[in-house]
């Protein structure tokens, strides 16, 4: 006897996967038609669970304000913590503030700074992160973990393959990611030569908002304002 899943028999589940193409389909569609309407942004992510009274809470903030300053919208995913402190300079700043929020079992919930009109719910992480990537000028990467890691990472892998064009990475915080970065250098590259040299220049380590807006005005004097694939 064939084993199940859920309860459900594998021609349940083959005809439930052929159906779920369209809801697919239909995050796409509604990630498309609104972020295409948004302008220059830059996605900011981090730790949900970082409070309004940490360091890093503070520190976003006053990123987020300054890249509103610079022109730029903000992009988050619409959550507490890290991404509540971005929204929320933005909004301050009088900036565009969206979010692009996920169902999870714990953690997520909408922040109130998100504007009425941009904040956009998903099923699919990887739909998500096509949204991300696709609409971001840049990413700044405040201290998170796996999901943060994650979204970091891909977009790595992205540009390291030529899959998109280039565009900043920029981690903020020295002591939160010095270790990752040396580890990089260390392990990847220099011991087992799984990276090349000029990967490590895909991401930057900064400490303060004004070397992000210097790193994203710098980028910008030679590449187009423009989605990214």
């Amino acid at each position: 006897m064939r084993p199940k899943q859920g309860g459900k028999t594998w021609n349940e589940i083959r005809t439930n996967d052929s159906w779920a193409i369209f809801k697919i389909m239909g995050e796409f569609v509604n990630g498309y038609e609104k972020l295409s309407q948004i302008g220059p942004c830059v996605s900011i992510f981090g730790s949900a669970r970082t409070k309004p009274d940490m360091k890093y809470y503070k520190l976003t903030e006053e990123v987020a304000k300054k890249i509103v300053d610079h022109g730029y919208g903000i992009i988050t995913g619409g959550g507490p913590g890290i991404m509540e402190a971005g929204n929320k300079g933005a909004h301050l700043a009088g900036g565009t503030s969206v979010g692009l929020n996920i169902e999870l079992p714990f953690e997520q919930h909408d922040n109130p700074y998100i504007d009425n009109d941009k904040s956009l719910d998903f099923d699919y992480f990887f739909v998500r992160k096509v949204m991300f990537v696709k609409y971001s000028q840049g990413f700044v990467v405040m201290p998170g973990g796996f999901g943060t890691l994650d979204e970091l990472f891909e977009a790595i892998t992205l540009i390291q393959t030529h899959k998109i064009d280039k565009f900043p990475i920029i981690l903020v915080g020295s002591d939160f990611w010095s270790g990752l970065v040396e580890w990089i250098k260390s392990t990847l590259l220099d011991t087992f030569k799984n990276i090349s040299a000029p990967d490590m220049d895909l991401v930057q380590v900064v400490d303060t908002p004004e070397e992000v807006i210097e790193i994203l005005d710098k980028f910008y004097e030679e590449y187009n304002l423009s989605p990214n694939f």
